[in-house]
């Protein structure tokens, strides 16, 4: 039985940790703006200095996803994008760096693929977990159950509403790390990150002390990377990233180059120890 990658994840965490900063988590989507250029992205980060990629596996009707993952999908929605290609791209982007690589999916997409058929696809293919934004911890048995069994990390969402007893539900479900998402509403670029973010870290933490707490939605630059390092195990950025190959309006070479050199400012924004 093939096992993922949960392991390699918690150690990429823990080794930032050491190191005295936040782990830097780039988004993007599979597919996007082609399977083979999606791969090429994903190796783009990891080599500008992400430690940890999360593949979006692109869905019609994404309710976390703000304007600009949503346009991402289409894309790739209409090139074809099939979950064999997610698979592919985990595999391809983990084999060619070593580097932990997991999915954000909705549960829809799972369900109908069957949940033992994904988590085995999924681990064989090195990847390291899924993210799970949408699926209730106490519908998630049948799930954790076979992520458990392939080694593969189950993270859910938590947001500045979840009340203490609920965080504490859903760290002691959870595993690999939980997603803090900075603020309600879609993800996206913002001005401001927050003390919001400070606050539900700080909570989410107090259920679980050993589980790392990363936070995503709205984080795109250096200096709100920083911010955020400041008291989070960990960064998340996608719409950023998805932005910059947009930006590229179709010029591979260009995107590629964009998407590395956000990461490495974002890498530089998650050491500068203040």
């Amino acid at each position: 039985m093939t096992t993922g990658n949960i392991q390699l994840l918690s150690d990429t965490l823990a080794k930032a940790k050491a190191e005295n900063r936040a782990a830097l988590i780039a988004y993007l989507p599979a597919g996007f703006p082609t399977v083979d250029g999606g791969i090429a992205a994903i190796k783009a980060v990891f080599d500008g200095g992400a430690d940890v990629v999360e593949v979006g596996l692109p869905h019609s009707d994404p309710v976390l996803d703000g304007p600009v993952i949503q346009t991402a999908d289409d894309i790739a929605l209409r090139g074809g994008v099939k979950i064999a290609d997610v698979m592919r791209t985990v595999r391809e982007a983990h084999e060619a760096t070593g580097k932990p690589v997991l999915v954000m999916t909705y549960w829809n997409p799972i369900d109908r693929y069957g949940v033992e058929r994904f988590t085995e696809e999924l681990a064989a293919a090195g990847g390291a977990g899924c993210i799970l934004p949408d699926l209730p911890v106490q519908e998630s048995d049948v799930w954790r159950a076979h992520a458990d069994k392939h080694g593969l990390a189950t993270v859910f969402v938590v947001a500045p509403s979840s009340q203490d007893a609920r965080l504490a539900t859903i760290t002691a479900a959870g595993s690999g790390f939980v997603y803090a998402a900075s603020l309600m509403g879609v993800t996206g670029t913002r001005e401001s990150v927050g003390e919001q973010a400070a606050d539900l870290v700080r909570r989410t933490r107090a259920t679980a002390p050993a589980l790392p707490v990363c936070v995503g939605l709205g984080v795109s630059n250096a200096a709100q990377a920083k911010e955020v390092a400041a008291f989070a195990d960990g960064v998340i950025v996608g719409s950023a990233f998805v932005k910059r190959i947009l930006d590229a309006d179709g010029d591979e070479t260009a995107g590629l180059a964009a998407v590395r050199e956000l990461a490495a400012e974002l890498a530089e924004g998650v050491r500068r120890v203040s």
